[in-house]
């Protein structure tokens, strides 16, 4: 066994942390996803650090906040070399492996990975080589509308999607048979230290999933349907790209509108994709077992890079930074070390880069500025010292989350504050309400340090975590 732990990373696209069975959901099928949540240690108030695919995935490369790593808008990338939490982890011996999706747009489209899977159909998905400034409709998706759609039965990865998620399960799972048993020239390696990624795009939007699936969640799924909030105006930040639902319940009416069966129909090809990674995680699984791998030895964390609306409070897909959207699945499995357990403390996907880190006792690097903070004392269940705040930023906008409370911050428009402990689902506005004037004014305190405040333009986000500061108090 190598002296370094070995590391599995699994990842889905645009999964929403309630949609999962071990986190309450009785309609879909995650077997695998809750075995590892039954034996490994589930984040309950998981965060993105961007509430769009780019930034997000650059942040957690980083263990960067978007305004930190300059990548703070769809399109944006590290610059070459950066200092990715593969890198660090492959200076210290790993042989660092990604099979699927990264979503690096600039010229280092590894960044850090020393083995990225190509051929045999499994490719890492990178965007197109199009300049931003020439990237016209006829690049871009359709809209919200139409994906609902269409949704149904279909393969789900097609188009500018180079590759499917099958094909980079394959990929991992040709990997796992050379590096562990190389059956045909008997040279298996298990002495170097493994950090092995398995990225996949589902349940990313197409909504299309097969016929079994979509036929058993069809009738069975709870779709949103009834989300008029008349507390927000929708032309408001809190309303963009929402959908209207028709009320004839064939979405003839007004442009834009869309009817309740078509909402079933993309809530059902939702639930299926997340089935259906499910079973490629699954196969993943086996195959380390297969090869004589004891998963108990092995660190397995489960995530995502943001959620999906799913058309709660009308709304469809990302960018948004209610609970839908900005939170995520988080579970890490290492029973060697950490009992099962569930954390209650607001985390960030940026904090897995100091926390793979102290895993795997590689030291963090000098002259590298992180807002990562280790989830290590959270694991061994120590909450006493943990700045409980998490930070999601898109462009101008911010998310501040403290305890229950989130303020959001949006620029040339109001700000909001929900109370999730009174108000769950995220409908009433406490920012005017003077029972809560002191957080107010605290949230906005530090949303200017951020450099997000009226007016600042400085950019520079000189203010990320503190971990010696718990900022709830």
């Amino acid at each position: 066994m190598p002296e370094r732990p070995n590391i599995l990373f699994l990842m889905d696209d645009e999964h929403r942390a309630d949609v999962l069975g071990y986190a309450g959901d009785d309609v879909v099928r995650t077997p695998t996803l809750d075995a590892l949540a039954e034996t490994g240690v589930v984040f309950e108030n998981a965060y993105t650090p961007s509430p769009r695919c780019v930034p997000a995935r650059q942040c957690l490369m980083s263990g960067q906040l978007p305004r930190t790593c300059g990548c703070e808008s769809y399109g944006e990338d590290l610059p070459p070399e950066s200092m990715t939490f593969a890198r660090r982890l492959a200076q210290y011996g790993y042989e660092t492996t990604v099979a699927g999706k990264l979503h690096h747009t600039g010229t280092d489209k590894a960044q850090g990975w020393t083995n990225l899977l190509t051929g045999g159909g499994c490719n890492v998905t990178v965007k197109d080589d199009v300049p931003m400034e020439q990237y016209t409709r006829s690049h871009a998706k359709w809209t919200d509308e139409k994906e609902v759609r269409r949704a149904g039965v279909g393969k789900p990865d097609v188009g500018w999607k180079s590759a499917l998620d099958e094909y980079r399960v394959q990929g991992a799972l040709n990997y796992i048979e050379r590096r562990f048993l190389d059956p045909y020239y008997d040279r298996e390696n298990r002495e170097r230290p493994v950090a092995l990624k398995v990225s996949l795009t589902q349940p990313h939007y197409p909504y299309l999933t097969t016929e079994e699936k979509f036929s058993y969640y069809l009738n069975r799924v709870d779709p949103y349907v009834n989300e008029a909030d008349a507390a927000f105006d929708e032309h408001s930040f809190l309303g963009k790209r929402r959908l209207m639902v028709g009320r004839d319940g064939f979405g003839v009416g007004r442009e834009g509108d869309v009817s309740p069966r078509e909402i079933r129909r993309a809530t059902a090809a939702y639930y299926g994709m997340i089935e259906t990674v499910d079973e490629y995680f699954g196969r993943v699984l086996d195959a380390l077992e297969a090869a004589g791998e004891d998963l108990d030895e092995w660190i397995v964390v489960f995530t995502s890079d943001h959620g999906e609306m799913l058309g709660e409070h009308g709304v469809w897909e990302k960018g948004h930074f209610f609970e839908g959207s900005a939170r995520v699945p988080l579970c890490v499995r290492w029973p060697e070390r950490f009992d099962p357990g569930v954390v209650e403390a607001n985390v960030n996907l940026c904090d897995l880069f100091a926390t793979l880190c102290d895993l795997a006792d590689v030291p963090l690097p000098s002259g590298h500025r992180l807002d990562s903070r280790t989830l290590v004392p959270l694991l061994e269940g120590e909450t006493a010292s943990w700045s409980d705040e998490t930070v999601s930023a898109y462009e101008d906008d911010c998310m501040i989350k403290r305890g229950d409370l989130k303020y959001v911050s949006v620029a040339d428009d109001r700000d909001v504050l929900f109370d999730l402990s009174a108000d769950p689902g995220e409908t009433r506005n406490l920012i005017d309400d003077a029972g809560y004037r002191e957080e107010v004014e605290r949230f906005r305190e530090r949303r200017d340090e951020l450099g997000y405040g009226p007016g600042d333009d400085s950019g520079d986000g000189d203010a990320g975590y503190d971990p010696g500061v718990d900022r709830a108090a």
